[in-house]
């Protein structure tokens, strides 16, 4: 069985919308293209390294009618590397409507998005889940990851999509190594899904030590 990881860009208010540019998905949502005043050498570079071994694309239907008009005709360009990637990929695409499957390798998903995901991940290695916020909400509330990659970056929005909106059931995850930033202030953390739910505990027990006074 493979891994399925989800890559997302998000601000410090966790808002997921529209990182690359101001036609991604502009309805309601005035500061497309947030990210790209942000990324430096070294937050290229961890996106670049997150994609080594990708063997499939999972997409939801915006991110794929991007990607499926942009990709094709990179290669050769300055992003000659991830477009011979995604090019070359299998794509598998959820949506309810009839996306225009034409960009070579694609497939749309059954109606059951949890079964079709699970074959997907036991037909690949490395499934790589890019943007798709709505797509993202399933595969949290199912618990259908095994990666989480996120990338903060320092400025605040107050408008949006967010990363964790209305998917999220309780889930423990596990850091998978030290955060990373770069030099303009984005910091990058990979999560791993980790098994249970998350536990509690009273902070103001005595035997807890924490010198609050009580």
């Amino acid at each position: 069985m493979g891994h399925i990881d989800i890559e997302l860009f998000a601000t410090l208010d966790l808002v997921g919308q529209a990182p690359g540019g101001p036609d991604e998905d502009p309805e309601g949502f005035p500061f497309g293209g947030w990210q790209a005043p942000l990324i430096d050498e070294v937050a290229g570079e961890q996106i670049a390294a997150a994609y080594d071994g990708t063997d499939a694309l999972l997409l939801g239907r915006k991110t794929y009618d991007i990607f499926a008009a942009y990709w094709p005709h990179q290669e050769g360009g300055q992003d000659d590397g991830f477009a011979g990637l995604f090019n070359r990929v299998p794509k598998y695409v959820a949506s309810r409507g009839t996306p225009d499957l034409s960009w070579a390798g694609s497939t749309q998903l059954g109606p059951d998005l949890a079964d079709a995901v699970r074959e997907i991940r036991d037909r690949h290695e490395h499934v790589k889940v890019v943007g798709s916020l709505n797509l993202v909400q399933t595969l949290l509330r199912e618990k259908l990851f095994d990666h989480l990659d996120l990338w903060l970056h320092p400025i605040v929005l107050g408008v949006g999509k967010k990363v964790f909106d209305g998917g999220a059931v309780p889930t423990n995850v596990r850091l998978l190594a030290p955060p990373a930033a770069g030099p303009k202030g984005t910091v990058f953390l990979r999560y791993g899904l980790a098994d249970g739910t998350p536990a509690t505990g009273d902070m103001t027990a005595p035997d807890r030590g924490t010198g609050t006074g009580h």
